[in-house]
């Protein structure tokens, strides 16, 4: 629809998606919206709350794995930085793990990416009202996976974890003892029913966990 056939007050969107193809698509499908205008458009997590505070946006439209920090921890910087602003996850990976994650960083939705760009501009308008609004399957998933067993220093020691690092990587990493990671790891191992550490990161990601 022509911009001069606007409300004078639109929907003000940030858009974060790291593959281009995408974020375009999106952002040409909600500029259709006669009540929607995309302010801004990212593909780094880093750049999320730059560009919050220099467009302004009322909706901030967030993929989860994006290059830097994750759109969930975007989201929380958001909800101290940019407390105006609504945060929207929109997710490839519909993870219990992922979705209580969202919520304890303030989101106020979370779909998954194969909806109708009809349903995501619903949600927008309707998080705007004050709602909160999660994708039903997701929903009922998260309530009978139970919360996340593992503790905040077991998910940075897995984290650590990747691309061969060893015990004295991490340690030397996180300033820990060596001890004090094979401690970590073992328990994380334990509460995951995995074998090793790469299973036990392998099961936390896939819970969305980490």
């Amino acid at each position: 629809m022509p911009r001069d056939h606007r409300p004078a007050r639109s929907i003000r969107v940030l858009l974060a998606e790291d593959q281009g193809m995408l974020r375009g698509a999106l952002a040409l499908l909600l500029g259709m919206e006669a009540d929607i205008q995309v302010v801004a458009q990212v593909s780094a997590g880093d750049a999320i709350v730059d560009a919050a505070l220099t467009h302004r946006p009322d909706v901030a439209l967030l993929d989860i794995e994006l290059p830097g920090i994750s759109g969930l921890d975007a989201a929380a910087r958001l909800r101290d930085e940019a407390p105006d602003c609504r945060v929207l996850i929109l997710t490839t990976f519909g993870r219990p793990g992922y979705l209580r994650r969202a919520m304890e960083a303030g989101a106020a939705g979370f779909l998954v990416k194969d909806g109708p760009v009809e349903e995501l501009a619903a949600t927008i308008r309707r998080v705007l009202t004050g709602e909160t609004v999660i994708d039903p399957a997701l929903a009922a998933a998260a309530l009978s996976a139970g919360p996340n067993p593992l503790t905040p220093r077991e998910c940075e020691v897995l984290n650590a974890s990747t691309d061969g690092a060893t015990v004295a990587d991490i340690a030397t990493g996180l300033r820990l003892s060596e001890s004090t990671v094979r401690n970590y790891l073992s328990s994380a191992i334990g509460k995951t029913g995995t074998r090793n550490r790469m299973e036990a990161m392998r099961e936390a990601r896939q819970q969305g966990w980490l």
